[in-house]
C-alpha cells in the first residue's frame, strides 16, 4: 500500500501541540490551518485521509475526492459528516472519544467559582485601589457562599456529568440529575424530573448534547422555576439554553448568574442578546475552550494517530 496522502482541514481548531508533527510519520501530511466552505473540495483534493474539526464534509465532498477512504474526526461530534452517505460510499468515518473530560470539568468549576465567589468583583475592588483606603482587613461587600450542602444538578449524567457530579461531591454538595433520554438511570444519585430538579437546585450544570430533543431544552419557562439564588452553567452544547430567554432571565434576576462556555453560534454575532446585559456582571463566557487544555489537545492528537493506524493495518 502506497503511503497515504493525509489532509488535515483545519488544524489550527486544535492549536499548537507536541505530537501534531507525528502525522508526517504516517503519510504525505497535508495541513491548512482554516478551510472555508468554499475551499474543502480544492484543499481535500486526491487525500486519502481527511482530518477535520468543523470542516463539513458531505456527500458533494465525497463525490469530489475519489481516492478518499478515511474521514477522521478532530472531536467527539460526528455531526459535521454526512455519515450516511460515507457508509453508502465505502468511506470509514472514526472520531476520538474521552480525551477531554478533565479539563471540561476544571472549567465547569472554574465558571461556577468565578460566579460563586464574585471573583470579578473582588478582583475589581483590590485592584482599583480602594482596598488601599480599608479601615479593616477585609471587604466582603458581595456575600459568598459556599458549595457544601448545596444542591447541585446535572443535565446529562454521561462520562463528564458523572465526574462533576465526583468533583462536586468533594466539596460536599448534594447530587441529583436529569436524563434527557430517560435511558441512564442506573446511578448512585437521585433522578429527577426536569422541572424539580431545576426548582431544588442551587447550581444547574449543563452537559447533555445537542439534539432534537434537547435543544431549547432551557427556555425562560423552565428558567423562571429556578431559585433566584441559583447559578447555570453549559459546558455541553450550544442552543441547549435558550440565549434569548437567558438573557431577559438575567436581566430580571429570575437567576444570580450563568457561565457558558458554549454558544449557539460560534463564533457569535454582535447582536446576540447575550452581549448587551443591563448586568453583565451576572455571566461569564469563554470561548468553547473547556475541551481544551494542553494535555487534553495532546490526547485528541493521539487518538487520531491510533484511528489511522487500525485503518492502515486492517488494509495492508
Amino acid at each position: 500500500m502506497k503511503a497515504p496522502k493525509i489532509v488535515f482541514l483545519d488544524a489550527c481548531t486544535v492549536g499548537h501541540t507536541d505530537n501534531l508533527s507525528r502525522l508526517s510519520a504516517l503519510g504525505e501530511f497535508v495541513s491548512y490551518p482554516v478551510t472555508l466552505p468554499e475551499d474543502t473540495i480544492v484543499h481535500a483534493g486526491n487525500a486519502d485521509i481527511l482530518i477535520t474539526n468543523k470542516v463539513l464534509i458531505d456527500g458533494h465532498v465525497m463525490d469530489s475526492c475519489p481516492a478518499l477512504k478515511l474521514i477522521c474526526i478532530a472531536a467527539t461530534g460526528t455531526n459535521n459528516v454526512d455519515l450516511d452517505y460515507a457508509k453508502n460510499k465505502g468511506v470509514q468515518v472514526k472520531n476520538v472519544t474521552g480525551y477531554s473530560t478533565e479539563s471540561v470539568v476544571q472549567v465547569t468549576f472554574s465558571l461556577l467559582f468565578y460566579l460563586l465567589n464574585h471573583t470579578r468583583y473582588y478582583d475589581e475592588y483590590t485592584k482599583s485601589g480602594k482596598y488601599f483606603s480599608s479601615p479593616v482587613f477585609t471587604h466582603f461587600e458581595k456575600c459568598f457562599t459556599e458549595l457544601s450542602g448545596k444542591y447541585l444538578g446535572i443535565i446529562g449524567l454521561g462520562t463528564i456529568g458523572k465526574r462533576v457530579a465526583e468533583a462536586a461531591s468533594v466539596f460536599g454538595a448534594k447530587i441529583s440529575y436529569y436524563s434527557t433520554t430517560g435511558r441512564n438511570l442506573a446511578n448512585p444519585y437521585p433522578h429527577l424530573a426536569l422541572n424539580e430538579l431545576l426548582s431544588i437546585s442551587d447550581i444547574v450544570s449543563v452537559h447533555c448534547p445537542l439534539t432534537p430533543e434537547t435543544r431549547n431544552l432551557l427556555g425562560y419557562n423552565q428558567l423562571k422555576i429556578m431559585k433566584k439564588t441559583a447559578v447555570l452553567l453549559n459546558t455541553g452544547r450550544g442552543g441547549i439554553i435558550n440565549e434569548a430567554d437567558l438573557a431577559m432571565a438575567l436581566d430580571e434576576g429570575l437567576i444570580a448568574g450563568a457561565g457558558l462556555d458554549v454558544l449557539e453560534q460560534e463564533p457569535p454575532q454582535s447582536k446576540n442578546p447575550l452581549f448587551s446585559l443591563r448586568h453583565p456582571e451576572r455571566l461569564v463566557i469563554t470561548p468553547h475552550l473547556a475541551w481544551a487544555a494542553d494535555e487534553s489537545r495532546e490526547r485528541l492528537i493521539e487518538g487520531i494517530i491510533k484511528n489511522i493506524n487500525e485503518y492502515l493495518n486492517e488494509n495492508r
